[in-house]
């Protein structure tokens, strides 16, 4: 996550951090830029910099699916922005996205506008541009095997037969070794067609649960963006994991 470099470079400064952030042009490569944050030269003339974070959610673009089940990712990525004052006002391969930071990591923010099962035709091209390795592409996405509210940390996986993962992991090479938090938005009841269910906008209760539940990930995003899988990690997997039993 932390490495030194002493080469120039060609800097482009990112405005809400111009001190720390900066985009940075690979002299080698003409069509690929990194975002990386620069702390001041050390005593041996070294800077240290951070490798970015690439935090994808995914959803369907438009009002007609706001607030449905299938976008909970796209309203994490919101609080997200919201948190941190990043500002998403720029479209790139077929997606929304935004650039600052968690503490001193730069971050970019993303929300494909290509439809739920097309949503890997931004993840991919985004990663190659920005040179994010693979370790640090965390996607965000409702989950119906975990109930409603409750989230959970990956650090690799599967696709579990989700059409915006399975788009992703495609675009990906098909490498599974990215992380994820998946939302947990239950079941269909009863005989309920999945489709209408996912395209179906939360309960009052259930909207509470999701509300608090987005809150609660903003925070673990944070610790995951700094700290990477720590202990802190898996002590909230498992809050979560019993967050609604009653002891």
């Amino acid at each position: 996550m932390l490495y030194a470099v002493s080469a120039p470079t060609y800097c482009i400064s990112y405005p809400r951090r111009p001190c720390r952030t900066h985009y940075v042009k690979n002299s080698s490569v003409s069509t690929s830029f990194s975002v990386q944050a620069c702390l001041p030269e050390n005593n041996n003339g070294f800077k240290v910099e951070y490798t970015p974070w690439m935090i994808v959610g995914l959803g369907n673009p438009g009002n007609k699916y706001h607030g449905t089940r299938h976008n909970v990712g796209f309203e994490m990525i919101d609080c997200i922005a919201q948190t941190q004052g990043i500002v998403m006002n720029t479209i790139q391969s077929k997606a929304l996205l935004g650039i600052g930071s968690i503490g001193e990591v730069p971050i970019l923010v993303v929300k494909p506008q290509a439809y739920m099962n097309y949503s890997g035709e931004s993840v991919g091209p985004l990663a190659a541009y920005y040179q994010v390795p693979l370790r640090h592409i965390l996607l965000v996405y409702d989950e119906m095997s975990l109930p409603n509210g409750v989230l959970r940390f990956q650090p690799k996986g599967g696709h579990g037969y989700h059409n915006g993962v399975k788009s992703v992991v495609g675009h990906l090479d098909g490498c599974r070794e990215f992380p994820r938090l998946c939302i947990g938005i239950g079941n269909p009841p009863g005989t309920m067609d999945m489709k209408a269910y996912l395209l179906q906008k939360f309960s009052t209760v259930e909207r509470h649960q999701i509300d608090a539940a987005l809150g609660q990930g903003v925070e673990a995003v944070r610790t995951l963006v700094l700290n990477g899988f720590d202990p802190n990690i898996t002590s909230f997997n498992l809050r979560q994991k019993y967050k609604y039993h009653k002891v």
